[in-house]
């Protein structure tokens, strides 16, 4: 009986992979690298706050005006920009100035100030100037039960957070892009809802109408959960990066919340306020103790992100219709 001669099989080349050590010294070193980067860029704006073309008013003639400025000039170059008004306490009120500087006959200096707009600026202000005789006044103050308006600052943080968590759960937990944005529509409404109750009625830290400063923080996060949701339903987890990355990573450094925008190096305090998180915080505060002053802008773009959170989810649709 024949048998075949069995047939010389040539050994595979085998491709070399990388030892085992280097992936974890590879993913070690790519976060410490996002890290160090995160640190630096969260920390930059707080180290360097100053005032940068601080807007303060002066009630009296254009000579008072230009002596103030010599003043503050003195503390700060270029840190004030100075105007002389016939009603410095209404510019308070108005959210056109951050401090009202009244001189009397006498050469003495009062100081109005509004905390409400700016608890750091006010602090500035006052440890500045009452060291130098003049008298500070509060026109505007923060909540008697949050004074230095940390209870508010500190609360945008978890909100930001968990809009980011409402619209990855959705993305994860829902596929029809309808679901997806009667989920958001309903997250947005009662975030807004329990947040201000949480604020205003249990830690007393939030004045103003319940139902608009309620408006107010639900518009901010249907902005935030509104474009990583849109995002995350157009390109998936690569949205979901890009959403991170515009409403936490650079929106929240640059939003000035504990500070002001004029205390950032500028431009980056102007353009933090067209992110969700500045600009929440300042129509919050316009909303809650100004009677709406200066709303406008921070509304429509806080409106903006949101529409656009909704288009992109239009979008998903439309791309998921044409590839089934």
């Amino acid at each position: 009986m024949l048998t075949e001669a069995p047939v010389a099989v040539a050994p595979k080349h085998e491709v070399r992979r990388p030892p085992d050590w280097a992936r974890p010294i590879g993913i070690a070193a790519a976060v410490v690298v996002l890290q160090a980067l995160l640190v630096a860029f969260f920390a930059w704006p707080a180290l360097k706050l100053a005032p940068h073309d601080l807007p303060v008013v002066v009630g009296g003639p254009p000579a008072a005006a230009q002596q103030v400025q010599g003043r503050l000039d003195q503390l700060k170059p270029g840190g004030f920009k100075v105007t002389a008004v016939a009603d410095p306490d209404r510019a308070l009120r108005d959210r056109d100035a951050y401090a009202a500087f009244i001189p009397s006959p006498d050469g003495t200096l009062t100081v109005h100030v509004a905390s409400a707009a700016s608890p750091t600026v006010a602090t500035l202000l006052t440890q500045q100037l009452s060291a130098s005789g003049a008298k500070v006044v509060d026109v505007v103050p923060v909540d008697a039960d949050d004074p230095r308006g940390a209870g508010l600052a500190s609360a945008f943080l978890p909100m930001l957070i968990t809009a980011i968590v409402a619209a990855v759960l959705l993305w994860q937990a829902v596929r029809s892009i309808a679901g997806r944005l009667v989920g958001l529509l309903l997250f947005a409404a009662l975030a807004g809802l329990g947040e201000a109750a949480v604020l205003q009625y249990f830690f007393h830290a939030l004045p103003g109408p319940y139902l608009a400063d309620a408006a107010v923080l639900g518009l901010v996060s249907a902005a935030i959960s509104g474009v990583v949701l849109g995002l995350a339903s157009l390109v998936g987890r690569v949205g979901i990066a890009l959403g991170v990355l515009a409403v936490f990573v650079i929106g929240n450094p640059l939003s000035a919340i504990t500070a002001a925008p004029e205390l950032l190096p500028q431009p980056w305090g102007a353009i933090g306020q067209y992110f969700p998180p500045g600009a929440g915080m300042t129509l919050l505060r316009s909303v809650a103790y100004f009677d709406g002053a200066h709303a406008a802008t921070t509304a429509w773009t806080l409106a903006a992100w949101a529409v656009a959170g909704v288009l992109l989810l239009g979008l998903a649709a439309v791309r998921r219709k044409a590839t089934s």
